[in-house]
């Protein structure tokens, strides 16, 4: 069996943990893995790794690759040209699979699932009935939640039921009512045969699947921005669903995370440091000390840029923080302060008007492109490890301790040569210092100034 792995989301219910260029998916605080790295892993029970497909986004593709290689694991990864929603990038990764009849499962990469027996049954039933119908994956409630869409199961099949309906996210009192009737909640988790897929796919969307004849550019260009669920399983007659009743959570709010966490005597869930006087049953995140009193049922998020303080009951509501701050064109909706990048991350400790201060990580055995600013210097500190530097045609170290200084309009590079990873703190200062100022001449991972105009096809980890 092979596996489409969506890794391309940009969802923000989990900020100030979570941003547009480094979303929930990648958060490692699932036993000390992310939900992108549970669900490969996932993958790799059914699916050799030469089976697997990940499709991302152009800013993730570097955070795909390097978490992969985090539990050892191997797949084939493309990178979409734009974020289209989940109907164009199924068509994208079944390109190549559209004259085979071994089933496909596809798998949101921010689902965090229990891989016990009945999730190994599921999977086998689906197999079975993969030849006649396009599967979904309908996981039986366990209370009434109205952050799910529901399916109602209709005529029963060998382990599965014909789809009856979807039905949208409702009402506490609807989905009450829904689970007294027997509907299950829609995981969004997929399984079905490319050739009946693409098939139902010409009758429900023809425009998508014509766009998708053409270069893959243009057919992302062309092709309307839709789901798998809107674009086909709602309009076909050939969708069958198969209960799941193993554990299973979108971690859609702190809410969902704070109930899939550890909880210590008092109820709370900490990952950091947490000081309680009276109180309980708090989300406390934070890499400083947390102090609280008398504090309940709260979500206390802290990061190095912004503080998240709501009721867990309210959780669901951050999506209106994330949008003020896009309406104002405020990038701490996007970015954290540490920014990851294909050689390693940077982290702003301080900024102001003609200045920046960074500590730059680079990965052992990478560097930084060939490169010059037009509008800033760079004085360049190293505090761990060893740097290779090259500045205005010129190649030396720089140890631990010692620095070297980069002006304005001078070619320059950063590596590590060494076998730990590399610390710099940086100085910038210029009238003008955004990432924008920047001129690559040459760089080992093919970076562009808008790369996600350019499709890219990575396999099994290489970066060419």
């Amino acid at each position: 069996m092979k596996t489409l792995i969506l890794a391309g989301g940009r969802g923000t219910r989990l900020f100030p943990l979570s941003r547009s260029h480094f979303p929930k998916q990648f958060l490692q605080y699932f036993e000390g893995e992310s939900l992108f790295q549970k669900t490969l892993k996932r993958a790799l029970l059914f699916s050799a790794p030469d089976e697997v497909t990940v499709v991302t986004s152009a800013d993730h593709r570097f955070l795909v690759v390097d978490q992969m290689k985090g539990i050892g694991a191997e797949g084939r990864v493309l990178v979409e040209p734009e974020g289209k929603n989940t109907l164009p990038a199924v068509l994208y990764g079944l390109k190549d699979l559209a004259d085979t009849d071994e089933p496909v499962a596809v798998f949101p990469s921010d689902h965090l699932v229990e891989t016990d027996e009945a999730y190994g049954a599921a999977m086998k039933v689906a197999e079975c009935l993969a030849d006649d119908y396009l599967i979904t994956f309908g996981v039986t409630p366990r209370s009434p939640q109205t952050g799910y869409g529901y399916i109602r199961p209709g005529a029963p099949l060998d382990g599965g039921y014909r789809v009856d309906a979807f039905v949208e996210k409702p009402d506490l009192r609807t989905a009450e009512r829904y689970i007294a009737e027997g509907f299950l909640w829609n995981s969004g988790m997929f399984l079905f045969n490319p050739r009946l897929f693409l098939e139902e796919c010409r009758h429900c969307m023809p425009e998508a699947l014509s766009a998708f004849e053409k270069p893959t550019e243009e057919a992302f260009r062309l092709t309307p921005a839709i789901s798998v669920d809107y674009g086909v399983m709602e309009r076909t007659k050939r969708a069958a669903v198969v209960p799941l009743t193993s554990a299973w959570s979108d971690v859609g709010s702190f809410d969902a995370f704070y109930a899939l966490a550890e909880k210590d005597q008092k109820g709370n869930v900490v990952h950091g440091e947490h000081l309680g006087i009276d109180g309980g049953d708090n989300l406390i995140v934070s890499d400083r000390l947390v102090a609280t009193i008398g504090v309940s049922e709260m979500a206390i998020v802290d990061t190095r840029d912004v503080l998240l303080v709501c009721p867990k009951a309210e959780a669901q509501r951050v999506g209106e923080v994330v949008g003020t701050l896009q309406r104002r064109g405020d990038a701490r909706c996007e970015s954290h302060t540490t920014v990851f990048r294909p050689w390693g991350s940077y982290t702003t400790l301080e900024r102001g008007p003609s200045f920046s201060i960074k500590r730059i990580t680079v990965l052992p055995g990478r560097r930084l492109s060939l490169q010059l600013h037009h509008h800033r210097s760079e004085h360049w500190v190293v505090v761990r490890g060893t740097a290779l530097v090259s500045n205005n045609g010129e190649r030396f170290f720089v140890r631990s301790g010692e620095s070297t200084f980069v002006p304005a309009g001078v070619k320059h590079r950063l590596e590590n040569p060494g076998l730990i990873p590399l610390e710099v703190i940086e100085v910038q200062n210029g009238e003008h210092i955004t990432e924008n100022d920047i001129v690559r001449y040459d760089d080992d991972f093919k970076r562009e100034r808008r790369p996600e105009k350019r499709p890219t096809v990575l396999l099994n980890h290489t970066i060419h």
